[in-house]
């Protein structure tokens, strides 16, 4: 079975790391000088788990995590690779960053900063926001993980409500939950061991992350592979001045076999491959997640940042509608001009229109003339030169952009494309 990449979100404080300890440390996949450093720095206290991911000295000063941190383990049916998040506001982004190649989001829910007294329990904005941003960045699969079931007396009850809080959550913002379960990260229940209680027949976190299917690109769509190097194969050279060119590059989507007719976006060039190569060795075809090479039948002005689909089936715009996840403390404006990456192409771009920010409690768009930090919103996009922009619904690479400030080279949004529009010609 293909590894499961998946990453942990929430609130600040609701156990992500000591989670990940957790399977790390069931799943006998911490080396042994690394237990030891935990064993002495705990003094004969409890070992604090959490330190397996929160490795800056930052993290452990503040207890909090502030960069992804990546971990792997497998069991006896699955690898797994896990990226830690950080909860705090101030690090969204970088959430951002884990959940854009992600299979999973395992969303923890602190049920001791719940208030289960209330008729309905209310839900932590940084736990919407987190499921939110899986959503808009096209996680296939979302795990509710309710976390410190340990602390309660009733514990049943009290994840009963509130699984139906974010049962009712889900289904007002179109989330796909895979699971919502129970768990104590700090004392290992329902981690890598189905619960024993009455209240709870169902599977482990690890179960549930087991059977998960992973992201899968589109095979049967057209090809669409975004230019990262173009390489002089001098090795292959046929005489004097004859260098072939190979023009490498991960395919978003569709497949490629030598004698495939193609067009070179934004030129709109025709060619003929000529050879296709794997990891430097030619190979018959090359598909949807592939890192391959191609060889052309005739040299053609390529370089990096350009597209290379089949004939006709992509368009290009200088105007789109798109969400914008806004990650910087500096507003976004109307009018501003910033830089944005396509695929491997760098271009600059403006919101020309702010059409509504999204109130993350009620899940409704509201009118807006700026996003603040940590808002999601619907704008309408200018890019000065035309880009083959398709839905992000469709296509992850070739619908995603990220928002970088010219000032200060801050990332500083991500856009995720809606649908495309006619090209408009305006001066810049």
């Amino acid at each position: 079975m293909k590894a499961l990449r998946f990453l942990t979100a929430g609130s600040v404080d609701d156990g992500k790391s000591t989670l990940i300890g957790r399977l790390l440390f069931d799943g006998q996949a911490i080396l042994a000088d690394q237990l030891d450093t935990l064993e002495r720095r705990a003094a004969g206290r409890p070992i604090d788990l959490s330190l397996l991911t929160d490795g800056l000295e930052a993290e452990r000063e503040q207890g909090i995590t502030i960069d992804v941190a990546y971990r792997y383990f497998a069991t006896k049916t699955r690898k797994f690779i896990i990226a830690d998040a950080p909860g705090h506001e101030q690090y969204t982004r970088n959430m951002v960053t884990a959940a854009a190649g992600s299979d999973a989001a395992v969303v923890l829910v602190d049920i001791t900063k719940l208030d289960l007294n209330e008729a309905e329990v209310t839900l932590l904005p940084q736990t919407r926001r987190h499921s939110l941003l899986a959503q808009l960045l096209r996680v296939p699969s979302i795990v509710f993980a309710v976390n410190k079931i340990d602390a309660l007396d009733d514990a049943g009850a009290g994840f009963a409500k509130v699984k139906t809080a974010l049962d009712k959550f889900a289904a007002a913002a179109g989330l796909n939950v895979a699971a919502t379960v129970p768990v104590s990260a700090l004392r290992g229940d329902n981690v890598t061991q189905p619960l024993d209680a009455p209240w709870w027949n169902g599977e482990s976190l690890l179960q549930v992350l087991e059977r998960l299917p992973t992201s899968s690109e589109r095979t049967d769509a057209p090809l669409s592979l975004p230019v990262q190097y173009v390489q002089k194969d001098a090795y292959q050279s046929k005489g004097t001045g004859v260098q072939p060119r190979v023009l490498w590059g991960r395919i978003a989507h569709g497949a490629v076999k030598a004698g495939d007719t193609i067009e070179v976006l934004p030129s709109k060039q025709t060619a003929v491959v000529a050879e296709v190569r794997l990891a430097g060795e030619t190979v018959n075809s090359a598909a949807a997640g592939d890192s391959a090479g191609l060889v052309l039948d005739r040299q053609l002005d390529v370089s990096r940042g350009d597209w290379i689909v089949t004939p006709g089936s992509a368009s290009q715009t200088k105007t789109f509608p798109a969400t914008l996840a806004w990650l910087d403390t500096e507003a976004a404006k109307p009018g501003r001009k910033y830089w944005v990456r396509h695929g491997n192409r760098w271009v600059q771009a403006r919101i020309s229109a702010i059409e509504s920010v999204l109130d993350i409690n009620t899940l409704q768009p509201q009118d807006a003339h700026e996003l603040p930090v940590n808002t999601i919103g619907r704008v309408q996009m200018e890019v000065q030169h035309e880009l083959p922009v398709e839905p992000f619904k469709d296509n992850r690479v070739g619908g995603a952009l990220i928002v970088v400030d010219p000032a200060s080279h801050r990332t500083s949004g991500a856009l995720l494309v809606d649908v495309q529009t006619a090209t408009t010609e305006e001066d810049w």
